[in-house]
């Protein structure tokens, strides 16, 4: 069985929460954790992450655990694809909302496989018996330029146009959108997170926090607070899916 817990913090600066979270914990027995960060003025981020949550789930509602995990790669991508056009539809009919976006990670996950797509610079992670990878690679100019051997991480972690992003949902009338499955097990956490922990927060100590004491509810705060102190300069949203392998009971909910 899943468990899950999520948080969203507007953080110390923003005047305005663009992130959103949403966990779907029985998703024809499958459970769905999205994360959005909204970007664009009037508003108009805020928008663009609550439409990419709310279209998303609308567009995976007939998913169920029978679709094996290679046709649910196909789904989540196709979902994704449609949730873009309609963002972009919408904001090219509406002056004030031109040009506005959202990065999003999503999992569509049973307790032997998770699939997971993003768009942006919004994070995945794995952490396992205290060891935390990353699963998605940032769409962002200086994840480019790290790449490419022009600036180094150090450099990386203080660039100036860090914030800038390759790909985004919603800006473009068509997207490419990065799907992988992997395999996980009782005792695993999954980590969804906007770059208002994972700019802030690194990951060792991410790992070191989840890994620590403490329910999941507890972890997720954690990781906020963690946020918070090291600047908190951004919005914060955390999700935390648990592999328990115990068929114990879920949390479920939304967060923005």
């Amino acid at each position: 069985m899943i468990k899950s817990a999520y948080r969203s913090d507007i953080g110390r600066v923003r005047t305005v929460n663009e992130d959103r979270a949403v966990v779907v914990n029985d998703l024809g027995g499958l459970s769905l954790a999205i994360v959005a960060d909204g970007m664009g003025g009037h508003q108009a981020g805020d928008i663009a992450s609550q439409m990419a949550v709310e279209l998303l789930q609308q567009q995976l509602r007939p998913v169920t655990r029978e679709v094996p995990p290679e046709a649910r790669k196909a789904l989540l991508e196709a979902a994704v694809v449609t949730t873009n056009e309609q963002i972009f539809e919408f904001a090219s009919g509406r002056e004030h909302f031109h040009g506005m976006g959202t990065t999003v990670v999503a999992v569509l996950a049973d307790d032997k496989s998770a699939v997971i797509a993003h768009i942006g610079d919004s994070r995945a992670y794995l952490v396992r018996a205290g060891r935390i990878e990353q699963l998605t690679e940032d769409h962002s100019l200086v994840n480019e330029l790290l790449r490419n051997g022009q600036i180094t991480r150090e450099e990386a972690d203080h660039h100036p146009r860090r914030n800038v992003l390759t790909r985004a949902l919603g800006t473009e009338s068509a997207i490419e959108v990065d799907v992988r499955e992997i395999a996980w097990q009782s005792g695993d956490t999954l980590l969804l997170c906007s770059d208002g922990l994972s700019s802030l927060v690194d990951s060792e100590r991410m790992a070191a926090l989840i890994a620590g004491e403490g329910d999941l509810e507890e972890k997720a705060e954690l990781l906020v607070n963690e946020a918070l102190h090291a600047r908190g300069d951004d919005n914060i949203t955390v999700v935390l899916l648990s592999n328990t392998g115990d068929g114990a009971g879920h949390n479920d909910g939304e967060a923005g």
